[in-house]
């Protein structure tokens, strides 16, 4: 913890960052103890002591010590050490004090932050180690006696450190916090903030390090505490793929019409410049982990110009549901934006499993019969299906069944069928799908059916006449979907991971066939389906919000892997698998076990034009206690006088070395006196 040594005038204070090291002082000890120590002659036999007469008076003294007398070398050894154990304190002169009994420092960690900087020094950076060294600078200048607790801001607020007064704590919070491939929302950081401050006495202040990027910048309106926003981070061009989406096409037939058109996969980009100069970009597509490009385009896109980009490609059929790589090169300051991710759809000719509950001679099901061979008629007339008809068991025990297979069942109703939406037609009396199906209805009479449900939509039933249908007594009345005059026939069964409807009796027994509205009935549940299989393939997940995927309903031991290969915490309820945040772009893998066990791999993108837009705009700071400044414009809370120190030291070593191996100094010759002799 850093310990203050002096206050100086002007607000500026000597502070030690790390007081321990002056534990290097009590070396000064044994240094003046071996100045004060009598050396242990050895006895030597001599004509004459005159030459060593001192040495005969240490020899006769009876103390062990001598008196200190003040050397040069032991000036400058004890200064050298005294030098030294400060520079281990790591001394530093705070140039700003920074004022609040309470502080609440908040972090934007959001998309923007991560994008390329320039530290005062001139090394190369990013916004977000430019926030957590200003975070770092802003608790060294707290006053003796303050508090701060440390909150990161991405898409929702973390309290990264509760309210400490441990400096060497809240530094090693500021020093975990990291830049998310998210939206950034302050306003929940600086209410989470003002909550933790308002019942505290004394002065409060909340200061967010930002840099200004903000995709809702009205959070920071109507704050009831002192609020400072401080921004780090200079303006720079960026460009970004803003949004991706992949779907199943038909390429063109030729031009002599001996081919027909083949199915393929398109990819449609829209490529953004929020800069100040055209950028000429190559946009790559190849699947993930390969290295082939599968499509490739060079595109010249001016400033605020918003480009969009068709890619193209022939799957062939291993590459179903395979991962896709859109990217941007050359790089540029923003890498995350650089990048977008989809999959390949599975196909456009929608699976569709017709399964006849009964069987006729030899084994062989009746899916042809009644009103099962009504069913397959229609489903057959969509040229964007594909249709298999058979028994249950089949069905049931169908190992490569596609996992969104639009499953239609005829005379039962299994527990956990797989596939994707259902449509289930004349179930036994019982449970189905949590409906009650009861007694048999004699010549029902139609009266009202829903058309707001996307399952009716542009149908009547007037004038349909049923010779028999069975009761039925779905969880709630809003789940009805025809009603007659002696009860409901038709229910929604539909659960949190497919679309279910439930017939109550057979289309065989009744005119509906022979009219229309059959026809756009059975339409109708295929567009359902056909939406619900395109939206697992072209809308991948945003960052920052909840990952809910489909999965079998019998699925156990479930298992997600994050982009960089991390394991994720993941719940599963009732055919859905959560994982409550996607923190990255990339690709993210769920794997499960059970009688349909498989995986699937779902995209996550971060597509934000308010995070990719890295030029200059002014804060919504409104309000007499908000103060918006630059981190460029802000004095340093402390300079370290670390290596000053240890130069000095050194300095002070290599003097004393010099005096001890200088050569001496040739004493002055003296003239003999001449002799006078008497003259003769």
């Amino acid at each position: 913890m850093a310990a203050p040594l002096a206050q100086a005038s002007g607000g500026s204070a000597l502070t030690l960052l790390a007081p321990g090291g002056l534990w290097l002082l009590a070396l000064l000890g044994p240094l003046v103890l071996l100045y004060i120590l009598k050396i242990k002659r050895r006895r030597r036999r001599v004509p004459s002591t005159w030459l060593w007469a001192a040495a005969q008076r240490d020899l006769l003294a009876r103390a062990p010590f001598r008196r200190l007398i003040a050397q040069l070398p032991l000036i400058l050894q004890a200064l050298a050490l005294a030098l030294l154990a400060l520079a281990l304190a790591r001394p530093a002169s705070r140039g700003r004090a920074f004022t609040g009994d309470h502080v609440a420092i908040i972090v934007d960690a959001s998309a923007s932050m991560s994008a390329a900087a320039r530290a005062p020094s001139g090394e190369a950076t990013t916004r977000i180690e430019l926030a957590k060294q200003l975070a770092r600078d802003l608790l060294s200048g707290l006053t003796p006696g303050s508090d701060a607790l440390i909150l990161e801001a991405g898409r929702d607020a973390r309290l990264v450190a509760a309210l400490d007064r441990d400096l060497v704590r809240l530094r090693a919070a500021v020093d975990a916090i990291a830049a998310r491939d998210v939206e950034g929302d302050l306003g929940a950081a600086v209410a989470l903030g003002v909550d933790r401050l308002r019942q505290l006495g004394g002065s409060r202040r909340i200061v967010v390090i930002t840099d200004g990027n903000l995709a809702r910048p009205a959070a920071l309106r109507g704050v009831s505490l002192p609020l400072e926003v401080i921004t780090v981070g200079d303006p720079v061009d960026n460009a970004a793929i803003v949004r991706v989406d992949v779907r199943s096409g038909a390429a063109p037939a030729d031009a002599g019409g001996g081919a027909p058109a083949r199915e393929e996969v398109q990819a449609f980009l829209v490529v953004a410049n929020f800069g100040a100069q055209p950028r000429d970009v190559y946009v790559t597509m190849r699947q993930d982990n390969a290295s082939d490009v599968l499509g490739s385009r060079r595109v010249l896109v001016k400033p605020g110009e918003r480009l969009p980009v068709v890619l193209t490609f022939r799957p062939s059929p291993g590459d179903r549901r395979k991962g896709l790589l859109f990217e941007l090169s050359p790089r540029d300051v923003m890498p995350v934006d650089d990048v977008a991710y989809g999959r390949v759809p599975a196909g456009d000719r929608l699976p569709v499993f017709l399964a006849s509950a009964g069987e006729g001679q030899g084994g062989e099901p009746t899916a042809a019969a009644g009103g099962s061979g009504w069913l397959e008629r229609a489903l057959a007339s969509d040229p964007m299906t594909a249709v298999t008809s058979g028994a249950l068991a089949d069905l049931l025990n169908a190992p490569g069944l596609d996992p969104d297979t639009f499953v239609v069942i005829d005379g039962a109703c299994p527990a956990d069928p797989p596939g994707g939406d259902l449509l289930i037609v004349n179930p036994p009396p019982g449970r189905c799908f949590g409906a009650l199906v009861g007694p048999t209805l004699e010549r029902p009479t139609l009266t009202s059916w829903d058309t707001a449900d996307p399952r009716l939509r542009f149908l009547t039933l007037d004038g349909v006449h049923l010779r028999a249908a069975s009761s039925l007594r779905p969880e709630a009345a809003a789940r009805e979907l025809i009603r007659a005059q002696e009860g409901t026939i038709a229910a929604d069964i539909s659960t949190t991971s497919r679309t279910g409807t439930l017939l109550g009796f057979d289309v065989g027994e009744s005119d509906w066939p022979l009219k229309a509205s059959f026809v756009l009935f059975v339409r109708n549940l295929l567009e359902q389906a056909r939406a619900h299989r395109a939206h697992g393939i072209t809308g991948p997940a945003r960052t920052g919000e909840p990952l809910r995927v489909s999965v079998p309903g019998t699925a156990r031991d479930l298992e997600a892997i994050g982009p960089a290969g991390e394991r994720l915490d993941v719940a599963l309820r009732a055919g859905v698998a959560v994982i409550a945040e996607a923190p990255r772009a990339g690709f993210y893998r769920l794997a499960w076990q059970g009688p349909q066990a498989g995986s699937v791999l779902v995209p996550a993108n971060l597509t934000s034009v308010a995070e990719s837009d890295l030029a200059p705009r002014p804060l919504s700071a409104e309000g007499d206690a908000v103060a918006v400044s630059s981190a460029a414009g802000r004095a340093d809370a402390h300079t370290e006088w670390t290596w000053l120190l240890a130069l000095a030291a050194l300095a002070f070593v290599l003097f004393d070395v010099w005096y001890f191996t200088r050569a001496p100094r040739p004493a002055p010759a003296r003239l003999a006196p001449l002799s006078r002799s008497p003259l003769p």
